[in-house]
């Protein structure tokens, strides 16, 4: 058993719902304390509720990831109650330029908001939780980024600048925290049905259910890897995209329907 297959304290941000849900499911059980964040309220209940069935002890508290303080503070508070062995930083927000009219893009507002989400709250969410494991010399990170932060698509500009954001720093702090003990793995999925891809009205190839991503999730970060990227046949696809030259590529993506 190496260092990071039996974490027993986690914490997960977005747990309410999606992968986040689904994650604290997986890794509910006898002996597992589960810190779980969300702004749903009752949802997040809803999520504790069947990890205690699971015989977990869940810890749940309402909180807005782009809050810095507030969350800081929570984090500390869990630490000290149970050290973390994993912090998930999971909470992001979704959207494109399909709702914003003809030619409009996106606007100011929604690119502020979903940069500051899925950007400052994963910051806001790991660096306490490293500042929590540095000292003990052991502990876990993982940040969710998204197959689409290997391409920038015209449909989701900031959505897509935001999780390559992520996926590049936290490739980047894996090396910076390799010597301190605390391993670090970017998580990029595909297509996962959850609220946030039920608005979606166009294809999505090869959708899969949460339940699953979380089991491939938790079967790479129990081998601390440091991308957990799937499926593989579309990790391929955009891999090839963000490999081949913009002006191949640009005409083809200008194509693809936009995200609401």
């Amino acid at each position: 058993m190496n260092a990071f297959s039996a974490p027993a304290s986690i914490l997960i941000t977005g747990a309410s719902s999606g992968i986040g849900a689904a994650l604290a499911l997986e890794f509910a059980g006898p002996g597992i304390r589960l810190a779980l964040t969300g702004r749903d309220q009752a949802r997040l209940s809803a999520v504790a509720g069947a990890c205690s069935n699971a015989g977990a002890e869940p810890r749940v508290a309402t909180l807005d990831v782009r809050e810095r303080a507030p969350l800081a503070a929570w984090i500390a508070e869990v630490d000290h109650a149970a050290p973390l062995d994993l912090a998930i930083a999971n909470a992001g927000v979704s959207a494109g330029t399909g709702g914003a009219g003809a030619d409009a893009g996106e606007t100011e507002a929604q690119t502020r908001r979903v940069i500051a989400t899925n950007l400052d709250g994963v910051l806001n969410t790991v660096l306490p939780a490293v500042a929590e494991m540095r000292p003990r010399g052991r502990g876990q990170v993982a940040i969710m980024s998204s197959l689409a932060a290997f391409r920038g698509f015209p449909g989701a500009p900031a959505y897509c600048a935001s999780k390559a954001a992520v996926r590049v720093w936290g490739e980047a702090l894996r090396g910076e925290l390799h010597g301190a003990g605390i391993g670090v793995s970017v998580i990029c999925p595909g297509y996962v049905r959850s609220p946030m891809t039920a608005i979606n009205d166009f294809p999505m190839p090869l959708l899969m259910d949460a339940e699953r991503a979380a089991r491939i999730i938790r079967r790479g970060l129990a081998r601390n890897r440091p991308r957990i990227a799937f499926p593989w046949p579309l990790y391929a696809a955009v891999w090839l995209l963000s490999a081949l030259p913009p002006r191949l590529t640009d005409p083809l993506l200008r194509r693809l329907p936009k995200k609401t």
